[in-house]
């Protein structure tokens, strides 16, 4: 098995590609050892002492290391670690795999929705889902969702893209600028 891996705008972070599914549907991410209880091999990334996020895309693993740790070092660690899990067949969270294990996930909104902007509200999630999520994913990353409201979206940078140097012009520049321009009604993108 052999593991590619690829850098992305965040240099705390670098994308893992095994070459095959890791979640079969969603992403997952995990921001402390404490959340990577529900999965061994987030366990196995956090047990290293010096990774501070993992994050499971549909076909990739981002691992953000500490501030400071050299990634030369790091790299054939974490490499190691996901050609354990990926060669033994060991399931991706505790109790399960992830078509069969449900693990929570804060999503609350940051603002509540006013059902008169169903259609806007529409509109955004078209355009997250075909435009903005793929492209996002592309540099080891998800974006979530978290409310409308008054010409505001408010939305939540996951993996490699939370805490990358470039996510607020990400936010400001491309992203709030593509909905600008399909969406008249949005004025604002902020991060929740």
């Amino acid at each position: 098995m052999f593991i590619e891996t690829e850098t992305t705008p965040n240099p705390a972070a670098l994308k893992f590609l095994p070459g095959r599914q890791v979640m079969p549907a969603g992403t997952r991410e995990f921001a402390s050892p404490e959340a990577a209880e529900a999965s061994p091999l987030a366990e196995a990334l956090f047990d290293t002492g010096e990774v501070t996020g993992v994050f499971f895309g549909a076909d990739f693993v981002s691992v953000t290391a500490a501030p400071g740790v050299d990634w030369s070092q790091l790299k054939p660690q974490v490499v190691a670690v996901l050609l354990d899990h990926f060669v033994s067949g060991a399931p991706l969270f505790a109790g399960g795999d992830a078509a069969g294990f449900s693990v929570p996930i804060d999503e609350a909104p940051a603002v509540e929705d006013d059902p008169a902007d169903a259609d806007i509200v529409a509109q955004i999630h078209e355009l997250l889902e075909t435009r903005i999520r793929p492209a996002v994913a592309n540099d080891g990353g998800d974006i979530v969702y978290r409310g409308y409201r008054d010409g505001v979206v408010h939305l939540q940078m996951q993996g490699a893209c939370s805490g990358c140097p470039s996510s607020t012009a990400t936010l400001k520049h491309g992203i709030e600028g593509l909905l600008k321009h399909y969406i008249p009604e949005v004025t604002e993108v902020r991060a929740a």
